[in-house]
């Protein structure tokens, strides 16, 4: 979800007033900064639920006093909570893959064990499939936040309370064409980011019952307010794009240092900094805005990736993270998996992510859909190799190969493992690795050559397309829109 928590919460007053040029250039200098890439970083959100009765909320004092222990870690990322509880950890950017596996595994085993400590557990689900959407925090900017998406629908709340994605984070990529280049990678990734939620879809129930989505967290995005939540339109070269993108897109809220912020309608940031009304947007306006947009992938001078859901087990957040970042960052893995996916723009159409055929059959379907499958398919083939070349630990290696076996090879993704949401609360499923707290290989700080897993899980072939395995599950027919009111 990743709504973002700015360290000011009021406007400027000395603050000069921005104009439409000045605007422009400061949104085509901040969002895209280029250079071969470098560095990764993870967003990890987690649900919050009592080890012994999932299904139950957790008390308000409860949950603040494990959050307060768990700020007290000397952990490398930082911590925040969600408007509903969820628990976000957000990583330094890493020198490499590696690092930023090392660094975030250390992370978790630390917050497991103080939440655990607490009778608690972080829980990797895309939506919760028990609660209702309930808001803990009260602040000026969530307050302003629900009464602007309550206008399209539910979802806006059902998203801000009971939604947990995993946010991975590459760098845009270089000013030259190339598999590397900004804008092979812009296009890339609104096409690949299909494949993704469609291999990693975690979330097929909400509120007890099933939606006829695997991914009831994608069709929450898709059902609010279409303009904060759409990627901008293509023909254009990225900053042109996402510059107008920006200030064509309705303000969520004007900010101020007395009272509750205000909430127009229809009110762009393009007609904001025209008018001058309320009053005159300025440079701390314009960064605060940029928050409120929560596109399919929004660039932040890097590009986070939004569109994963929340991996189960203690080690399935490596799995996405890998895999995204081999597959943008090796030259030969880029350009291997561009050609595989560049045909998936004629099913995408003219509609633009995450509004279109391809990714609503992504999150509905998984990799039930076959197209979706051969894509996945070529994807993962080709993070294998890369992989190796990147340095990966053969734990990583393996568990991203465990992952494709289990699911890319039968056309499977994680919510077609999932039992009905009245088995999640059963005390021996809880127990068993997966769905909540569990010992996993990669449990603290790893050193690229520490091997972790056995090495048949580095070394197997890519990986394998038997045809006597179990085929993709049969859902019920899609009932419409998911219920999140």
């Amino acid at each position: 979800m990743a709504l973002d928590h700015p360290g000011a919460t009021g406007s400027r007053p000395d603050a000069v007033p921005l104009d439409e040029s000045g605007a422009e250039e400061l949104l085509r200098g901040i969002c895209f900064k280029t250079g071969p890439p470098r560095k990764v970083g993870v967003e990890l959100e987690w649900l919050i639920h009592d080890r012994e009765h999932p299904d139950r909320p957790v008390a308000r004092e409860r949950l603040d006093g494990a959050v307060e222990a768990v700020r007290a870690l000397p952990l490398s990322a930082a911590v925040t909570l969600e408007p509903g509880g969820q628990l976000e950890l957000s990583s330094q950017p890493g020198g490499s893959l590696m690092e930023c596996v090392g660094t975030t595994a250390a992370d978790l085993a630390a917050v497991r064990s103080s939440l655990g400590a607490a009778g608690l557990a972080p829980v990797g689900l895309g939506v919760d499939p028990w609660r209702r959407p309930h808001r803990v925090l009260r602040e000026p900017r969530y307050d302003a936040m629900e009464a602007a998406l309550d206008r399209v629908g539910p979802a806006g709340r059902a998203m801000m309370c009971t939604s947990a994605s995993i946010q991975v984070c590459l760098d845009a990529g270089e000013e030259e064409p190339g598999p590397l280049g900004l804008g092979r990678r812009w296009q890339l990734v609104h096409l690949l980011g299909a494949v993704l939620v469609a291999a990693f879809a975690n979330s097929p129930y909400q509120r007890g019952r099933r939606t006829g989505w695997r991914s009831t967290r994608q069709s929450l995005w898709a059902d609010l307010d279409p303009g904060r939540t759409l990627a901008p339109r293509p023909g254009r070269a990225p900053r042109e794009a996402w510059a107008a993108h920006v200030l064509d897109t309705p303000v969520l809220c004007v900010r101020c240092d007395d009272g509750p912020w205000e909430v127009p309608e229809g009110l762009t940031f393009r007609r904001w900094i025209r008018t001058g009304s309320p009053r005159p947007p300025t440079r701390a306006d314009l960064d605060y805005h940029l928050t409120t947009l929560f596109p399919p992938v929004r660039p932040r001078g890097h590009l986070e990736l939004r569109m994963i859901d929340a991996q189960r087990g203690p080690d399935g957040w490596v799995v996405p993270l890998a895999v995204a970042t081999a597959l943008f960052d090796d030259p030969e893995a880029a350009e291997a998996v561009y050609r595989a996916v560049k045909p998936l723009a004629e099913t995408a159409g003219s509609a633009v992510a995450p509004r279109n055929p391809l990714w609503t059959t992504a999150a509905r379907m998984g990799l039930a859909d076959p197209e979706l499958r051969a894509a996945a398919t070529a994807c993962f083939d080709a993070v294998h190799p890369a992989l190796e070349r990147m340095g990966a630990s053969d734990a990583v290696r393996g568990t991203v190969a465990d992952f494709a076996d289990r699911y890319v090879a039968r056309g499977r993704c994680p919510a077609d493992d999932l039992p009905d949401p009245d088995a999640l609360t059963d005390p021996a499923l809880l127990t068993e690795p997966g769905l909540l707290d569990a010992p996993g290989l990669l449990t603290g700080p790893l050193a690229p050559t520490d091997p972790g897993v056995p090495p048949r899980s580095a070394q197997r072939p890519p990986y394998g397309r038997e045809s006597d395995v179990p085929g993709p599950p049969t859902l019920p027919p899609h009932p419409g829109k998911a219920d999140s009111a």
